[in-house]
């Protein structure tokens, strides 16, 4: 039993430094596409107001709250599998 606890707190450890490397791309990612939104031309105001909006929308949004799915499928994944090899 300690192996298994043990096991998961590794692999939460794993799972949390993967979230915090795609949440870092993620961000840069939308900030560089604000950024070049803007250099487009056609927007007016001033550049850091505007990408600051835009990261505020963001991180409210849809693709920020997705990111949680990094914790959730292999977790699921892997409580599906040892249910299958042990219960049947």
């Amino acid at each position: 039993m300690i192996g298994i606890l043990r096991s998961a707190f590794f692999g939460f450890i794993g799972l949390t430094a993967i979230y915090v490397l795609v949440a870092i791309y993620s961000r840069s990612v939308r900030r560089e596409k604000l950024e070049k939104k803007f250099d487009a031309g056609g927007i007016e105001g001033d550049r850091d107001t505007y990408i600051a909006d835009g990261m505020q929308a963001y991180e409210h949004g849809l693709k920020r709250r997705l990111l949680w799915l990094v914790y959730i499928i292999p977790t699921v994944v892997v409580v599906v599998t040892v249910y299958f090899v042990n219960y049947q």
